[in-house]
This record gives C-alpha cells, structure tokens and sequence, in this order.
C-alpha cells in the first residue's frame, strides 16, 4: 500500500524545495494537493515521480517541480482571481485554489474538463470555474485577472491574454517552437509589458486562434 501523503513529502523536500522554490505558501500546496488523484489509476503508483504523465487526449499533467515554479512565479497572496489556460487534469487548478479566491480555468477538450471538474468536486474545490472553450481567447466575461497562467506552450504571448490582465498583474507562459520553449513571466505595466525569462520547458502544443493550429 503507498502511503501518498509520504510520497508528497518527498516530492517537495527533494523535487521542488531542493530546486530552489521558496515560497512557503507554494510548498505548503505542494504537500497538500492529492496529485494521484487527478491521475489515471494505472499511473498512481508513479504520481509523484519527476516527470510529467499522460493524461488521455493528447494532453499531460506537468512534473510537479514546473507546477510548483510556474505557481511561485505568480507571486500570489491569497485574495487574487486566477485565470488558467489549459485545466488538462485539473492538478494545476486545485493547486492555485489553495492560493488564491478564485480560480477561472479554459480546457478546449471536453471530456477533460468533465473529469477535472469531478475530481475538483470530489476533493471539495469550490472557487475553481471551469469553460470549455479556445483557451487562447480568454474568459473575456470574468475579467481582469490579477493573474494568468498558461499551462501550453504558445509560439506568441495571446493579446486577448495581455489585454485581459489587470494593471501590476502578471503572466507565466511557455514561449517558443512547437516542441520547446522557454517560460515567460510577463508583467503589465502603465506602459506596456515587462517580461523576464526563466527556464527552458517542453510543454504540448497551445493550440487555438491566437496559438497554434491543430
């Protein structure tokens, strides 16, 4: 029998606080979170591996080092609105609701936002909306956010995304070719963005009007 909560321990202490991500808040969702249970049943054994995992569709569930970074790089205090892009398993989601009032996630498939929404349910995530819908335009009726994640690599930084973030909000993104990228934290200022660069990454494709094509 594997005791997860063990596993989860490890996962952060070795994975992710031995990387160098420092925020508490960020470690303490990171020990939280049942990422086995957004998984298939046949990979839970391996839930907390260094890796990321197929999801079904085409579509993975990040290594958790990149969901614990991508998530720190938010700077988030607790009274933000969230926007994701791309809710896949719906892992990404529960962690920022820990983190934030509000989490408004897009997943363009179907049957994965169906499940993600019963899983969140499940584990009694209430501040996490799901849409499905082309991610790349946004969730126009619930803006501005104060911040915005993208959990596909995109070839460009989405206007509709930019446009939607509140004035000081920021944006973690993967930018690049279709096959490698580099993330992106992207701030928005009174005189447009400032974006810095962080580590390279391989995310799937994000794919829609402002992403790639299918």
């Amino acid at each position: 029998m594997i005791n997860y909560e063990n596993e989860r321990g490890r996962m952060v202490d070795e994975q992710i606080a031995g990387r160098g991500v420092k925020d508490e808040r960020v470690l303490a969702a990171m020990r939280k979170v049942p990422r086995h249970e957004f998984l298939p049943e046949a990979l839970r054994t391996v839930a907390y591996g260094d890796h990321a995992l197929p999801i079904g569709e085409g579509q993975t569930i990040s290594q958790p080092y990149m969901v614990a970074l991508m998530t720190e790089l938010l700077e988030l205090t607790g009274r933000e609105r969230v926007l994701e892009i791309g809710t896949g398993s719906g892992y990404q989601s529960a962690v920022l609701a820990q983190l934030c009032e509000k989490v408004y996630t897009v997943e363009r498939v179907k049957s994965l936002a169906a499940l993600a929404r019963t899983v969140l349910d499940k584990l009694g995530y209430r501040n996490v909306a799901i849409k499905t819908f082309d991610g790349t335009y946004g969730w126009s009726e619930m803006a501005p956010f104060d911040a915005i994640m993208v959990t596909a690599g995109a070839p460009d930084i989405p206007k509709p995304l930019v446009d939607q973030l509140k004035p000081g909000g920021r944006m973690v993104i993967p930018v690049g070719e279709r096959f490698s990228q580099t993330l992106l934290k992207v701030v928005k200022t009174p005189e447009g963005t400032v974006t810095e660069k962080s580590i390279p990454c391989v995310f799937v494709p994000l794919v829609g009007a402002h992403g790639w094509k299918e």
